[in-house]
């Protein structure tokens, strides 16, 4: 009988499970290490792609933008082949969501030697708006967008009942207004007035509809008070359910992944992946001292 591949036998050891550790869990002082190294990388290379779009530092500084972004790309691309050498389905974390931003991350140096500079073509620079893919992958390393993607999952229903909600007062209102105002005050369709009654109601207010009449100003006056409520309602939402899950037993957080699909965050005591249900390697962290 073949062995299971989730069976240890089948499990990542050596020299590719130390640097998995390093690469895709940050409970040891060396991944810690590479995950605020990473984090510190990508936020310059991303301030160096928003500095050189400004011709007066283009024009001084180009060529050591140049040479810090190959630099960059070089960086990013060791890391790349290394996530691909540690991981046990290459493929599987190639066509990720990650491993996909990674690859967008270093495609558009790269292509840059190839494409001719030719106005026919694409310009060149386009692609490197690409690279500001890299700023998604700070998700990964941050553990506070868990938390809080928690909470938007928990409140999802209440928010889709409260959209809908306001969904039905603007149309409301939007028809309201254009019965009341009409084609000549530049409500000239109830598409048209839902637009303005959107724009009033998240206090945006462009300015290029304006009601006319006094009984328009004074529903108009309404539209702006509700959208006071509009701004509270959602993050009351969200902040509530964010303070029930700090009420609640508190789970150890780690960043444990799974070597099969490469699901993290499980507890130091699991024994298989709550996703994919592959069995764990040991965990891997530093002792306290």
């Amino acid at each position: 009988m073949s062995a299971l591949p989730d069976e240890p036998a089948a499990a990542l050891h050596g020299w590719r499970l130390r640097v998995y550790t390093v690469i895709f869990e940050a409970d040891t002082r060396a991944g810690r290490w590479f995950d605020h190294a990473l984090i510190a990388l990508i936020l310059l290379s991303v301030a160096v792609v928003t500095a050189d779009s400004v011709p007066a530092i283009n024009a001084r500084l180009h060529q050591p933008f140049q040479v810090a972004e190959w630099l960059f790309t070089a960086a990013f691309t060791i890391e790349y082949l290394a996530r691909l050498a540690t991981v046990r389905h290459p493929l599987r974390y190639a066509t990720s969501f990650f491993g996909v931003i990674d690859l967008l991350a270093l495609l558009p140096t790269y292509l840059a030697l190839l494409l001719p500079e030719v106005h026919a073509l694409i310009d060149v620079r386009v692609l490197r708006l690409l690279r500001v893919f890299r700023i998604f992958k700070l998700s990964a390393y941050v553990v506070e967008y868990r938390s809080l993607g928690h909470a938007l999952r928990a409140s999802r229903r209440k928010i889709t009942v409260f959209i809908t909600g306001v969904l039905m007062i603007v149309l409301v209102m939007g028809t309201l207004m254009y019965v009341v105002e009409g084609p000549e005050n530049g409500f000239t369709s109830i598409p048209t007035a839902v637009y303005w009654a959107i724009t009033t109601m998240t206090t945006v207010g462009f300015g290029d509809i304006t009601p006319r009449t006094e009984l328009g100003r004074f529903i108009s006056s309404v539209m702006m008070l509700l959208g006071w409520g509009t701004l509270a309602v959602p993050t009351g939402i969200v902040t509530a359910e964010m303070a029930s899950q700090r009420l609640a037993p508190m789970r150890t957080p780690t960043t444990r992944t799974c070597h099969e699909c490469l699901t993290e965050g499980h507890l130091p005591e699991a024994v298989y992946c709550f996703h994919c249900g592959a069995q764990l390697p040991a965990w891997q962290h530093d002792t306290p001292a």
